[in-house]
């Protein structure tokens, strides 16, 4: 599914090199190999930073000591529990976390062969998907004949366009909650604000809790870095302010009007995701969906579904909804209609 999205994402760019003379096999490579570089530079930039992060690894440890430190002192105090018991406590726990670990090892080694084995047959994929787009199209008429040709290309436009407009608006939200991030941690005064912010945003891909994971890396470092534990507090407010502002003003006004999904339907269909495909299903449910949406839309014994997902009409949250409700569907009203 991802080689799906990409190939949405990158039939503008492929579109334009064909209209400049080039092959469309050449135009499909061309286009592959950008977002590749893209997709790299952007890697290289989070791991480069890790690595210069990694060299004050030392410095960092030592101030989470003198934290550890701290805390046993102050349990010791408040709670009569000495330090030697809190430590053996931990290391209790640890050994106990530890058992399991070989099992998680085994799992986490496979997760990441498949990881690694999608990020080389991805650009693969995405390459036939544009190389075959019109083959493709063909072979969805045929398939669904009795809908008509003209209604079938007019459902893949409508899914073309309700993917690429979520994706790009995504994309938008993501570089406005970068700069919102990077700004709050540089007043602060953060180290590696740009990394911290710009990690941060990138965790939108995780709907409504994305910005609020993403605070939690930043808030260690201040926690370790700075001379106050103010300033992680300060990072975890901040964070907090503009996934506030994310939630309720930056996505609605950029990405509400291209997804018209109900939130439930939005909440279930990422917890689904989530269940039955992991990282990827939280990123893709929500556009998947849309597309369900738009394939229920296609026919009239389908269209409930479509409209069960979509957003309720505000007259359906009115105060009176359920007289409209009546009135709309020409409901005789008598003694044994159910009451709303």
């Amino acid at each position: 599914m991802f080689a799906v999205v990409i190939s949405i994402m990158l039939y503008p760019v492929c579109h334009w090199l064909e209209r400049m003379k080039l092959p469309r096999a050449a135009a499909s490579i061309i286009s592959v190999i950008l977002a590749t570089l893209i997709l790299s530079g952007l890697l290289y930039f989070i791991v480069h930073q890790v690595i210069v992060i990694g060299r004050d690894g030392q410095d960092i440890a030592d101030n989470f000591g003198k934290i550890y430190d701290s805390i046993q002192q102050f349990i010791a105090r408040r709670f009569g529990v000495e330090p030697g018991t809190i430590t053996s406590q931990i290391r209790e726990q640890a050994h106990q976390s530890l058992s399991g670990m070989g099992k998680y090892l085994t799992s986490a080694f496979s997760s990441a062969g498949g990881t690694l084995a999608s990020g080389v047959l991805v650009p693969i994929y995405t390459f036939f998907f544009l190389y075959y787009r019109d083959f493709f199209k063909d072979f969805l008429i045929q398939a669904m004949r009795g809908a008509g040709a003209t209604k079938v290309l007019e459902t893949i436009n409508r899914i073309y366009n309700v993917i690429q407009s979520y994706l790009l608006g995504l994309v938008t939200v993501m570089g406005i909650v970068a700069v919102l991030n990077t700004a709050g941690l540089m007043v602060l005064g953060i180290e590696y604000a740009w990394f911290f912010g710009t990690l941060a945003a990138i965790l939108i891909l995780l709907p409504y809790i994305g910005v609020a994971v993403g605070s939690i890396v930043p808030a260690l470092f201040a926690l370790a870095t700075m001379d106050s534990y103010w300033y992680a507090l300060g990072v975890i407010g901040w964070f907090q302010v503009v996934q506030f502002l994310e939630g309720n003003f930056i996505t609605p006004n950029i990405v509400g009007g291209k997804v018209s999904l109900n939130p439930l339907i939005a909440i279930i269909s990422l917890l689904l995701g989530g269940m039955l495909f992991g990282l990827g299903g939280l990123i893709l449910a929500i556009p998947m969906v849309a597309v369900m949406k738009i394939i229920f839309d296609m026919t009239d014994s389908t269209r409930p579904f479509s409209f069960l997902i979509g957003e309720p009409d505000k007259e359906h949250l009115k105060k009176d909804s359920y007289d409209h409700l009546i009135d709309k569907h020409d409901v005789q009203k008598n003694e044994g209609l159910p009451l709303d």
